[in-house]
C-alpha cells in the first residue's frame, strides 16, 4: 500500500542567482496536521511560474522516496529533506514507471487524477545546488508527476493513497515522459498518448506537433515537440559567395540588392518569408553581419534582399553607398519559419516601414500560382517617398482574384494622392482592423517595429482570431524567455565586462555583435547573458529546446550533451561550446 510520508508546501520567494533576482517556489518545507487541498493547490502552498507550474492540471507535485534513495546514491549527498525536490507530496510508492496517465487515487479526504510528468527547469538545479538536475531527472527516468485536484479534501501525513481508476491507454508517466523529451517518436505510441483525456494541454500540443513532422516528413531532425525552430534544414552550410547582379532603388531609403552565384549552380528555391544573413566586408572596418528577409519572388537562381537605410547603421550605409554591381558578398542559405502557410483560408499580410520585405515575397508566391485565395494587403508608412514596391505590389495584386489593398500613410506628402497612393491618413492600427471588417478564421503575418505587432497582434485576438492563427517576424533580437527572472531594464547588446583578445570570434547575427570567447563562459547561452543579447531558456541543460537558435556558420561541441538533439542547422545554447567561430542566428 503506498503511502503519503510528508505533506509540502512554500510561497515563492525572490532568491538571488548569478548577480539575477529569482523569482521561485521551488523551495518546499513539511507541514504537521491535516491540510486543505483545493483545485489549484495547497493551503499555504504557490507557484512562482505559472507558465510552467500551477495551475488547474499542475496542482500538486509528486515525488517518491524511492527516488530520495537514488539520488542519494548518484550524487553522493544525505543532506535531503522532505520537499527537497519541490515537490507538494512526498510519497513511498506511485513509480513513474507504474503510475499512468490518468489514474485515479484517493488520499484522505481528497480525490486525485494524474496529468503528466514534471517538466523541470533551471529552478531545480538551483535547489539542488546542481546546474544538470534538470537534465538527469529526464536522462535517469526519475521526472515525478502532477495531480489534478478532482475532489477537494484535508490531506496528512501517513494517510494511505488508494488508486481507485485506471487511466486510459495504461501508458506510464515515465513513457510519457521519454516519448516527448528522448530521441525515438514511434507514431503508434504517439497516438495513443493523444487518445488520453486527461492529458494536459501543452503535452497534447508537443505530440501533435511530432506527430505532424512524422506524417509530414518535413524535417527529419529535431524534436517538433519541443522546437521553436522547426522547418527544413538550410540547403547549405555557412556561407556561400554570391555576386550583385542589379542594385535598385525602391524608395527614398531603401536600396534592394539581386545576388547570383558565382558558380552558376542554383541557390535553392526558398520558402516565401525567409530570410538570409549576410556577411560584409567593408574596407579598413570590422566585419559586418547581418540578417535581411528575401523579399522577392520563391526563385532557385537569384536572391533578393532589400534594405532600409537607417540613420546611424553602418551596414545599410555600407549597402547604400559602397557595393556596387558585380561586388561579392557571403551569403548563408535561407532559413526561418515566418513562412506562408499552404492551404485556401484567406491570407492577411499586414506589415509597416521596412517590415513589408518577408510578406512581400508571401504576396509574390500567391501571385505566381495564381492563388484564388482571399488575400488582404495591409501596410503602413509615412509617405509616398518612404512607400517601397507601391507599383510591384499594385501588380502582384491585380493578378490575384480575391484581394482587398488598405494603405495607410502617417504623414502624406502634398503630392501624395489619397484613394490612389493610399487609403487613409494615420496609423495602421488595431482601430483600423476593427474598422475593415477582416476575416476571422484565416492567417495573419504580422511583420514591422516592435510596437506595430504587438498592437496589431493584440488587436486581432480582440476581434476574436486565435493564436494559432497570427505569425509574426521580429527584425533584429527577438524576444527574451527568461521564467522567474525579476524584469530589469533592458540594454544594448555589448562586449562581456572581460572580453578575451583571443579566442573564436562569437557573432550574434540579429544583434549585430561580435565578441571572442573566453574559458569563463561554460556555455554559449551564459555568454549571450553577459553580452545582454537577449536569449531563451528554461532548463539551461539541453532537455527543453526553449534556447534553439539558429547556427548560421561553425561547429559546437555540447557539454552536456542534449537528451534529444536539435534539427540541424540549430544550436542548444544553453550546453553548447564553439569550437572555431560561429555565426548564430541571436
Amino acid at each position: 500500500m503506498a503511502r503519503l510520508l510528508s505533506v509540502n508546501v512554500g510561497l515563492p520567494r525572490d532568491i538571488t542567482w548569478q548577480g539575477k533576482t529569482v523569482h521561485t517556489g521551488i523551495w518546499k518545507v513539511p507541514v504537521e496536521g491535516p491540510r486543505m487541498v483545493r483545485r489549484l493547490n495547497i493551503d499555504g502552498d504557490g507557484q512562482g511560474d505559472l507558465n510552467g507550474h500551477g495551475g488547474e492540471r499542475r496542482a500538486v507535485f509528486v515525488y517518491q522516496m524511492d527516488c530520495y534513495r537514488y539520488w542519494q546514491c548518484h550524487l553522493g549527498r544525505d543532506d535531503f529533506i522532505y520537499g527537497q525536490f519541490g515537490e507538494n507530496f512526498t510519497v513511498d510508492g506511485l513509480p513513474d514507471a507504474e503510475v499512468c496517465i490518468g489514474d485515479r487515487y484517493r488520499i484522505g479526504g481528497a480525490l486525485f487524477e494524474v496529468t503528466q510528468p514534471r517538466v523541470t527547469c533551471y529552478r531545480l538545479g538551483i535547489r539542488m545546488n546542481e546546474p544538470e538536475m534538470a537534465a538527469l531527472v529526464v536522462k535517469h527516468g526519475r521526472p515525478g508527476f502532477y495531480f489534478r485536484v478532482l475532489k477537494e479534501g484535508e490531506v496528512e501525513a501517513g494517510d494511505e493513497i488508494t488508486q481507485v481508476a485506471s487511466g486510459p491507454e495504461r501508458m506510464s508517466v515515465s513513457e510519457i515522459d521519454a516519448l516527448l523529451y528522448k530521441p525515438g517518436h514511434p507514431r503508434d505510441r504517439l497516438e495513443r498518448a493523444l487518445r488520453i483525456p486527461v492529458l494536459s494541454i501543452g503535452w497534447r500540443r508537443s505530440f501533435e506537433a511530432l506527430l505532424k513532422q512524422d506524417r509530414e516528413g518535413g524535417a527529419t531532425t529535431g524534436n517538433a515537440g519541443l522546437g521553436a525552430v522547426s522547418g527544413l534544414s538550410p540547403a547549405w552550410p555557412g556561407f556561400r559567395p554570391l555576386r550583385i547582379s542589379r542594385k535598385l532603388r525602391e524608395s527614398g531609403n531603401v536600396t534592394s540588392l539581386l545576388l547570383e552565384p558565382t558558380d552558376g549552380e542554383p541557390v535553392a528555391a526558398p520558402l516565401p518569408g525567409q530570410f538570409v544573413v549576410l556577411r560584409l566586408g567593408p574596407p579598413s572596418a570590422p566585419e559586418l553581419i547581418r540578417s535581411y528577409s528575401l523579399s522577392g519572388a520563391p526563385d532557385a537562381a537569384t536572391y533578393r534582399v532589400s534594405v532600409k537605410r537607417e540613420a546611424h547603421g553602418v551596414a545599410s550605409a555600407y549597402i547604400d553607398d559602397g557595393l556596387q554591381v558585380g561586388d561579392i558578398v557571403q551569403a548563408s542559405a535561407a532559413r526561418g519559419d515566418f513562412t506562408l502557410r499552404p492551404g485556401d483560408t484567406p491570407v492577411v499580410l499586414l506589415s509597416a516601414g521596412i517590415g513589408v520585405t518577408p510578406v512581400l515575397a508571401m504576396l509574390h508566391a500567391l501571385a505566381a500560382e495564381a492563388s484564388t485565395r482571399e488575400v488582404w494587403w495591409l501596410y503602413g508608412t509615412r509617405n509616398g517617398h518612404e512607400h517601397p514596391f507601391a507599383k510591384e505590389t499594385r501588380a502582384l495584386l491585380d493578378a490575384l482574384p480575391h484581394h482587398h489593398r488598405h494603405i495607410c500613410y502617417s504623414s502624406p506628402d502634398p503630392q501624395d494622392q489619397a484613394n490612389v497612393d493610399f487609403d487613409a491618413p494615420g496609423h495602421l492600427n488595431t482601430r483600423v482592423l476593427g474598422e475593415l471588417k477582416l476575416p476571422r478564421h484565416g492567417d495573419f503575418y504580422i511583420c514591422g517595429p516592435s510596437a506595430f505587432m504587438s498592437d496589431l497582434t493584440a488587436g486581432l485576438k480582440q476581434l476574436g482570431v486565435t493564436p494559432d492563427c497570427i505569425h509574426t517576424e521580429t527584425f533584429g533580437a527577438g524576444p527574451s524567455i527568461t521564467p522567474g527572472i525579476a524584469a530589469a531594464p533592458r540594454r544594448r547588446p555589448h562586449l562581456p565586462a572581460s572580453a578575451p583578445d583571443s579566442g573564436p570570434m562569437i557573432s550574434f547575427a540579429r544583434s549585430g555583435l561580435n565578441v571572442r570567447w573566453g574559458s569563463s563562459f561554460p556555455n554559449l547561452l551564459e555568454l549571450a547573458e553577459a553580452c545582454d543579447v537577449p536569449v531563451r531558456y528554461a532548463c539551461r541543460t539541453g532537455v527543453c529546446h526553449t534556447c534553439e537558435s539558429g547556427l548560421v556558420a561553425g561547429k559546437i561541441s555540447y557539454r552536456p550533451y542534449p537528451v534529444d538533439a536539435p534539427a540541424d542547422g540549430i544550436v542548444l545554447i544553453c550546453c553548447a561550446q564553439p569550437e572555431g567561430d560561429l555565426v548564430i542566428d541571436l
